[in-house]
């Protein structure tokens, strides 16, 4: 799954992980459990380019696995090897969200880098206007997270993979 911070890729992904009987995993929560530290420390003395190369690594493992829903986090989309990675991994899903919802889910932004200090709506939109070209390109399903019931959102795209047969096929 794929999207900005607030989209609710995580949400969305335990239940869609649920409905579908598989795995799942937060790509940032690999990252502080196997860093030992929390994304904000990681930005803090590593900056964004040692996030980015530990989020590399991390996606470059759980792309190797399969019947598995990842959540990554809204930047994995900026480094061109991390996008061959998850077009090659598997079918990868955009959740789709306004600017308000992101501001809304977001709170404070205290837990977020991005948005720490600053106007949090400018640098949300700074960063939409980077990215969203870089999640529709690589997104084989677009779906509007915006409703804000993870469980409709979760269904739509297991209705949309199903329809789609972009699921695997069960064996026999």
């Amino acid at each position: 799954m794929i999207g900005p911070m607030g989209s609710g890729k995580s949400t969305v992904g335990r239940v869609l992980a649920n409905l579908l009987g598989w795995a799942f995993v937060d790509s940032d929560a690999e990252i502080e459990a196997r860093c030992g530290a929390d994304i904000p420390w990681i930005f803090d003395v590593e900056g964004e380019a040692g996030f980015r190369r530990r989020e590399a690594a991390v996606l470059k493992d759980l792309g190797e696995r399969s019947s598995v829903v990842i959540a990554t986090g809204g930047g994995a989309v900026v480094t061109a090897d991390n996008r061959k990675l998850m077009s090659e991994a598997g079918v990868v899903v955009y959740l789709d969200v306004s600017i308000a919802q992101q501001l809304k889910r977001t709170g404070s932004g205290d837990t977020r880098p991005l948005l720490s200090g600053g106007d949090r709506e400018a640098t949300l939109r700074k960063l939409m206007q980077e990215r969203a070209p870089l999640y529709r390109e690589l997104a084989d399903v677009i779906i509007s997270a915006s409703s804000g019931n993870a469980r409709r959102v979760a269904r739509e795209i297991q209705e949309q993979l199903a329809s789609r047969s972009l699921l695997p096929q069960a064996a026999d």
